[in-house]
């Protein structure tokens, strides 16, 4: 992932201690040093795992339970009342079934915003999976200040734990939940700790028109004036922006997350990628939660992200390339992950191999757009987080995946049958 030509034909990665220890062709590792393990073959492609920058894992229970409903009167009607029965115990379990999805996908690093997250983090180092974690700050109501404490409490149990696998942002929700009061106390929180904050931004078209009448301003001026971007910030969405707003995002150095299948399920319309990465803005990738996507697939969104650019700006937008740095190595800057994303010397072994050996990935006139365009979640062979095997041959290694299945499942419907026993009262 240094250059779309940067590959080789047949070459060999050492792992030691969690990092890469050389990359290059066969014959490279450093002389004297022996593998314990050794993985691959033939007809294998290894490159860096997917970094999910945007996602509400414990979400995995709602997956098909509201469909077809605009981003206010789904999260009104469905959501909210939903996630109004889960328990901590139930975010465990989703939490779990979405890492199993995700490796499973080839996705190795999640950015998480919910509640509960001491059982979301939990969830995350039984798993052996990296992740960035926030809870989901809502600034107004009887649980406003209950988020402010439990995200501290949850920086200094976590941040920097699991092997330096998991860390900690703060989550204001969205300038349409945090006031710029609020917010401020964020800020000061995020200077005491030393921690980035996660915040959706300017998602739909309807938010900037609320905002604006609300404060004379639209999200991205109104978190500029709030003094927000001073801090490092990673943006969700940022789907309706103008060009000085843009400029804005650039200027700050935010880091944007793209979450296409997401915006179009939901119609909240389609960020301006090739404008935001021609303004220098670091641009990562994700899925949004299960509940709105309805799956954690990070090629999916990856052709999904190439292909809406293209539609808006022609045929040479976004190429394949891009679109890939866009789940590896940008995504890991838009979110202030460092040494990862690239298979070099030194950074983090988070690497997964690709089955190449499909009928969609024939003839190989191009690794790089059939990576991009052809691969499908099911290619994904082997992963590895952290220098450690939690998949081989498309079998999870750190979780069970059946009874994953079955708590989710039975959790899920009991829920549900709260809700309807609930509406007929």
């Amino acid at each position: 992932m240094t250059g779309a030509k940067d590959f080789f034909n047949e070459g060999e990665i050492a792992v030691e201690s969690g990092k890469i220890l050389s990359v290059g062709p066969i014959g490279s590792t450093p002389e004297g040093w022996e593998p314990n393990v050794v993985l691959g073959g033939s007809n294998f492609l290894a490159m860096p795992g997917l970094i999910n920058g945007h996602t509400h894992a414990g979400m995995t229970l709602l997956r098909g339970y509201a469909d077809d409903l605009p981003l206010m009167q789904w999260l009104q009607e469905k959501i909210w009342p939903f996630e109004d029965k889960l328990t901590s115990e139930d975010i465990y379990w989703g939490t779990k079934l979405c890492i199993i999805e995700m490796i499973m996908s080839g996705t190795t690093t999640l950015v998480d915003m919910y509640f509960d997250m001491d059982r979301v983090a939990q969830a995350v180092e039984e798993s052996g999976f990296r992740a960035s974690l926030s809870r989901g700050m809502v600034g107004f109501g009887a649980n406003s200040e209950l988020a402010i404490q439990q995200s501290k409490e949850l920086i200094e149990t976590w941040h920097g734990k699991a092997d330096g696998r998991i860390q900690v942002l703060l989550g204001p929700h969205a300038p349409y939940t945090c006031s710029p009061e609020y917010l401020k106390r964020v800020i000061k929180l995020s200077e005491e700790y030393g921690v980035g904050i996660n915040i959706h931004l300017a998602e739909t078209k309807g938010e900037v028109e609320d905002i604006t009448k609300q404060y004379g301003k639209s999200p991205i001026r109104l978190m500029e004036e709030v003094g927000l971007f001073n801090r490092p910030v990673v943006a969700p969405h940022c789907v309706h922006v103008d060009d000085e707003e843009i400029a804005i995002l650039a200027k700050y150095k935010v880091g944007v997350i793209h979450n296409p299948e997401s915006n179009m399920k939901l119609g909240s319309g389609v960020c301006p990628v090739s404008k935001l990465l021609q303004a220098g803005v670091k641009v990562g990738i994700g899925t949004d939660g299960a509940s709105s996507n309805n799956n954690l697939d990070l090629f999916g969104e990856i052709r999904s992200a190439a292909f809406l650019q293209k539609v808006n700006y022609g045929a040479t937008a976004l190429p394949a390339f891009q679109a890939l740095e866009m789940a590896t190595v940008n995504g890991a800057k838009a979110l202030g992950l460092e040494k990862l994303g690239l298979l070099i010397p030194g950074y983090k072994a988070d690497i997964i191999l690709i089955d190449l050996h499909k009928p969609h990935l024939y003839p190989r006139h191009d690794l790089v757009a059939n990576l991009a365009y052809s691969a499908h979640s099911s290619d994904v062979h082997t992963a590895i987080i952290d220098g450690k095997v939690v998949m081989q041959d498309r079998k999870v290694q750190t979780l069970d995946v059946e009874r994953t299945i079955a708590e989710v499942q039975s959790r899920a419907e009991a829920i549900k049958d709260q809700l309807a026993a609930s509406a007929l009262k």
